[in-house]
């Protein structure tokens, strides 16, 4: 029999949740088996595998020791990292990071150890806010994602309140998030809220934008703002209210105004020639709106945070 505690980061999630994560050796099925016929408890009593977990709380698993073999964990590559971020804030909850062009933010199969997120969790490892040995649940984590060949400003999570907090508020668009983008013409109106839908092919990573609905899109909305004109291109500020794949990129080509530089939805052959490597677009401005409920994060409130432009490498 082993017993687990339940610590500060692994509280506020299901008991099911939890152990998918602490006893990775233990298959889903057998786990609720174990759960129905009281082979692991809670503070010695039956539990339901919704229970949710709060600090303090004794697990009991009356199971084989070989259902704790688990991978070994990840502190050997965060040895080997020599952290890079340029970071834009910090406090004891999260980080915000710009993240440049061609980082990539998680794992791919072609890297494993040079991603934002592991150049966080040696961070956080070296100053003694993150051990990955004695966690039992939580990692440091990244709340938003962006793509590979884009730049700006990231979230990062160093709890798992502050992870639990940030996601709500990302979902319930308590955070605004605007762009740089540099696009080919002149958009005739200066200012404008485009409606749309947009639905995504995963086979060849690209979408499609139409204005009317149709068979499995979904509705887009993104704001623009042309901030200067440079000859034939425009300077622009980008709202995204709807958060979808390619959406800024996709977006702007449908009404005529592709990014420079972007292969996908424009033409950069000779873009490239001239030193455009990535689409010229940058999440350059993060903006905390009013919350609901006071939470973790309420300082944050009515907070924008904003990357110097001389960082952004198309300007």
């Amino acid at each position: 029999m082993r017993t687990i505690t339940v610590g500060r980061n692994d509280a506020g999630q299901r008991l099911d949740k939890f152990l998918g994560k602490a006893v990775k050796g233990l298959p889903q099925s057998m786990m609720y088996k174990l759960i129905r016929t009281k082979k692991i408890k809670v503070n010695r009593k039956r539990a339901d595998q919704k229970y949710m977990l709060v600090e303090g709380d004794e697990i009991q698993l009356f199971i084989r020791e070989e259902f704790f073999d688990s991978p070994e964990k990840d502190t050997g590559a965060l040895s080997r990292i020599t952290p890079k971020l340029n970071i834009v804030y910090e406090d004891e909850n999260i980080m915000l990071l710009n993240k440049r062009p061609g980082v990539l933010c998680h794992e791919d199969t072609a890297a494993s150890e040079n991603t934002l997120i592991m150049h966080v969790k040696a961070y956080l490892a070296g100053k003694g806010e993150y051990d990955p040995v004695s966690e039992q649940s939580f990692a440091p984590a990244l709340c938003n994602r962006i793509d590979r060949n884009t730049g700006g400003i990231v979230i990062a999570a160093k709890n798992a309140e502050a992870l639990r907090v940030m996601n709500e508020k990302i979902r319930q668009n308590e955070i605004s998030k605007f762009y740089l983008c540099l696009c080919h013409g002149i958009p005739k109106r200066k200012e404008a809220t485009l409606h749309g839908y947009l639905k995504k092919n995963a086979a060849d990573n690209l979408v499609t934008v139409r204005d009317s609905a149709f068979s499995g899109a979904k509705e887009i909305v993104t704001k623009y703002r042309v901030l200067e004109s440079r000859g034939d291109q425009a300077l622009c500020e980008v709202e995204l209210v709807t958060g979808r794949t390619h959406q800024i990129r996709a977006h702007m080509a449908h009404i005529g105004h592709p990014l420079v530089g972007d292969g996908k939805y424009g033409i950069n052959r000779e873009e490239k020639q001239k030193g455009f490597k990535y689409q010229a677009l940058y999440a350059y401005r993060l903006a905390f709106d009013p919350t609901k409920e006071e939470n973790l994060l309420s300082y944050l409130e009515g907070k924008s945070f904003e990357l110097d432009r001389r960082e952004i490498w198309f300007l």
